[in-house]
């Protein structure tokens, strides 16, 4: 196909959900489109989860790119990158983006991936030298050089990127405190037994606490710059760097001015169509069947939908799957999904072992895997992703269900082999000593009566409650 008969694809937006739809695309069919892409970050496609690593001195900012400049022009794509280049108007009657120093581009379809922004704490002192969210590059770059000069952190908000933040910076030398509104470390994704657990882990390695808690005040140093931090308890926390990690909102405010339909992000149809049949949208700005987002594998997963729409190849829409939590912290494994409270239907199975610092829960309701929170061990958490997605019935495996898919599927006829040759010993023998016997419990009192009172709520939204 000649250069002038191609479509013209329009990208706002150039991070890992956008940039994913491009990839898609060039996989499926690279001479369709001519491709422009604007990006608000003087950067290349980076690996924004990564960004935690890069914090504690694990990676690099090159061993998280994903796509360097270079990328681009191989695939013949045109990257307009910096804060320049930010896209600050779309003419849906032309069909043309403008960037705040007058780049203009043309469109035939339009992919909107802008993304989400974080929450910032409407207190006193919100706009002082010092106060930062956990966001981009740039956010790490200032924490680190923050890191160098300054001997107290507080990091507000005790979800996952601020327990991330937490650790990197205590990695770094800071003295650490976490401020979270909630008893409970990552309320959102641990019941109340494993947040217990990990704090005990973060604070083992130098983090703080201070829960449940309220900021009332960022007090200023009398130069613009923070110098500690009150709390609603009348107490009072030294702070050279305070990172506010609580909770992101859905970047929307373009798409509103361009008069694109809007609710908590952009509204859009399974095929990740907004109501202009030009104009898709992916990832964290956008809003399907009542659902936002925030982790990464929804946000593939309409990748690969959308652009086989785009291409005009589409046949099935996205569909909302049970995501699953890790904390990106190094020694400590995490896994959460699914409904992880229940309600007083639910039977619950439980393993623990306080010695060795683990500690399982399975969620069932009609016989099926509804949730699970694994912590210490969590190898088989993909398997019981599995279960939850494909609503298995596990009633043949119930029994040994909490001890894995090597055990419990043999009981169900998936394997044929004795379940004792699985391991070439006995099952009773793996820990030397009689099963029923681990932590002086019985195997089955571990599930049988319903958890009615542990939590009522309901499973959370992406916000955060603000600490």
């Amino acid at each position: 196909m000649k250069l002038g008969m191609k479509q013209r694809l329009v990208v706002i937006g150039n991070g890992m959900a956008g940039m994913k739809v491009v990839e898609e695309i060039l996989a499926t069919d690279p001479e369709q489109f001519d491709i422009t892409v604007f990006g608000a970050e003087p950067h290349g496609n980076y690996n924004r989860i990564m960004l935690s690593p890069v914090l504690c001195g694990e990676k690099t900012i090159n061993e998280i790119m994903i796509n360097d400049r270079q990328w681009y022009t191989d695939n013949g794509i045109t990257l307009h990158a910096g804060t320049n280049k930010a896209v600050v108007e779309i003419n849906r009657t032309q069909r043309r983006v403008l960037a705040a120093d007058g780049t203009s581009a043309d469109y035939d379809r339009l992919l909107i991936a802008t993304g989400s922004k974080p929450f910032i704490l409407p207190v006193p002192g919100h706009d002082l030298d010092g106060v930062l969210a956990f966001r981009d590059i740039d956010d790490v770059e200032r924490m680190l050089g923050y890191s160098d000069t300054h001997r107290h952190a507080i990091v507000l908000g005790g979800g996952l990127l601020g327990l991330e933040a937490a650790n990197g910076l205590t990695e770094r030398g800071m003295q650490v405190t976490v401020i979270h509104s909630n008893e409970v470390l990552l309320n959102r994704q641990l019941d109340v037994e494993a947040g217990k657990l990990l704090q005990a882990e973060l604070e083992s390695r130098g983090v703080n606490f201070k829960m449940p808690a309220k900021t009332e005040a960022l007090i200023d140093n009398g130069s613009g710059h923070i110098k500690s931090v009150r709390f609603a308890d009348g107490s009072e926390l030294p702070c050279g760097l305070f990172v506010m990690a609580i909770g992101v909102r859905p970047n929307i405010a373009l798409a509103e001015r361009s008069g694109l339909y809007c609710e908590r992000g952009i509204v859009v149809s399974d095929t990740l169509q907004s109501y202009d049949p030009s104009v898709y949208a992916v990832g964290e700005c956008v809003q399907h069947r009542g659902d936002t987002f925030g982790l990464v594998a929804p946000l593939f997963d309409q990748a690969k939908v959308c652009a086989k729409q785009i291409c005009g190849l589409g046949v099935a829409g996205y569909k909302t799957q049970p995501t699953a939590t890790k904390l990106k912290v190094t020694g400590i494994k995490l896994f959460s999904v699914g409904n992880f409270l229940g309600d007083a239907e639910c039977d619950f199975l439980l393993f623990r072992d306080l010695k060795q610092g683990v500690y399982k829960k399975l969620v069932l309701k009609n016989n099926r895997v509804i949730g699970a929170v694994l912590f210490g061990e969590t190898s088989e958490g993909a398997w019981y992703q599995e279960l939850i997605e494909q609503a298995v019935d596990i009633t043949p495996m119930r029994s040994l269900l909490i001890f894995g898919q090597a055990y419990a599927e043999p009981l169900a006829g998936v394997n044929k082999e004795p379940l004792a040759v699985l391991n070439k010993e006995p099952l009773a023998a793996l820990n030397k000593e009689p099963l029923a016997g681990l932590n002086q419990e019985r195997l089955v009192a571990l599930d049988e009566r319903p958890l009615a009172g542990i939590n009522k709520k309901p499973a959370a939204t992406n916000i955060a409650e603000a600490a």
